[in-house]
């Protein structure tokens, strides 16, 4: 498992392992590193040297930009401040190469770049949903591997400590957008974690959850966990860890009595507030809402 330095992510307001449907982040294996709304530049999260830029097929979204790109850097592994946690014959940083989505590149084959270089635009093509912010999408493979399929990245850990937001799930709307609105509640207070501290959405049981809960069908912890060990959330069973994965539970997320498609969770170091995935909702800023889980034979499970 690779383990990602606190000056990388330290770089960007908010991190998610499993806060996406497709397979490029199954168990942990991509991190998306969310920048701020009004930033359209892709900061490097590595050093190194640019090997290749592509342009890749994306889904047809009506609100997508039309295509999606693929950046491989040659990963300067001692710049960068990669840690491998693992076997050291198993030690991949030698020849690892880094991929990056979601990034018009603004740079080619052969440039040099440094952690915190601009590498483009961001673009928000057809793989993101409506509700999702703008981000990048990195990957490592080692030297050997596939670097243009989906799969295949290796395991990541971020070099950070995430720190519990208990919530009792009421909170009133600060935010609205067309696909989800965000509340004032849980709210992170820097005497506890300091400025630039990252924090997140507890379990009942203190557990840091990360994930389209439950959306998305599966999500994570981001704080220490037992394997085997039950969570649960706002009084219910959200699921079981299966290591730091967590395969959710079958339950719907209800606002006001109204079923929604689920709560988007991930790290923060910035002002924090629970998002609540309601596409077509009719809520307004100033209302104050209650939300529940509660178990359900059909939940809400996206592609």
């Amino acid at each position: 498992m690779l383990r990602l330095p606190r000056p990388m992510l330290s770089r960007f307001e908010r991190f998610s392992l499993y806060n996406s449907p497709y397979p490029a982040h199954d168990s942990g294996c991509a991190i998306d590193l969310y920048v701020a709304a009004d930033d359209p530049v892709a900061r490097s999260p590595v050093a190194g040297v640019v090997r290749e830029t592509r342009t890749v097929r994306a889904p047809d979204k009506p609100y997508a930009h039309d295509d999606e790109y693929l950046i491989l850097v040659d990963v300067d592994a001692d710049a960068t401040g990669l840690d491998w946690l693992g076997a050291p014959d198993d030690d991949p940083r030698d020849g690892l190469v880094a991929r990056i989505l979601h990034v018009d590149p603004g740079v080619d084959a052969g440039d040099e770049v440094a952690v915190g270089d601009s590498l483009g635009r961001l673009v928000r093509s057809g793989f993101f949903a409506p509700w999702v912010s703008n981000h990048v999408h990195v990957g490592f493979r080692a030297a050997d591997a596939n670097h243009h399929r989906a799969r295949g990245s290796l395991p990541v850990s971020p070099d950070v400590t995430v720190s519990p937001l208990d919530w009792d799930g009421t909170g009133t709307v600060v935010e609205t957008a067309e696909t989800f609105v965000v509340l004032d509640a849980p709210t992170r207070t820097d005497a506890a974690v300091g400025p630039d501290g990252f924090v997140g959405l507890a379990s009942d049981e203190g557990v840091v959850l990360d994930g389209g809960l439950a959306h998305y069908g599966f999500g994570g912890a981001l704080s220490p966990v037992e394997d085997g060990q039950s969570l649960s959330l706002l009084g219910e069973r959200v699921g079981r860890a299966a290591g730091r994965d967590v395969p959710w539970a079958d339950f719907d997320v209800l606002v006001d009595g109204v079923r929604i498609t689920g709560l988007s969770l991930f790290a923060s170091r910035v002002d924090f507030g629970s998002k609540l995935v309601c596409p077509g909702h009719g809520f307004a800023t100033g209302d104050e809402v209650s939300v529940e889980i509660r178990p359900s034979a059909d939940p809400i499970r996206l592609d």
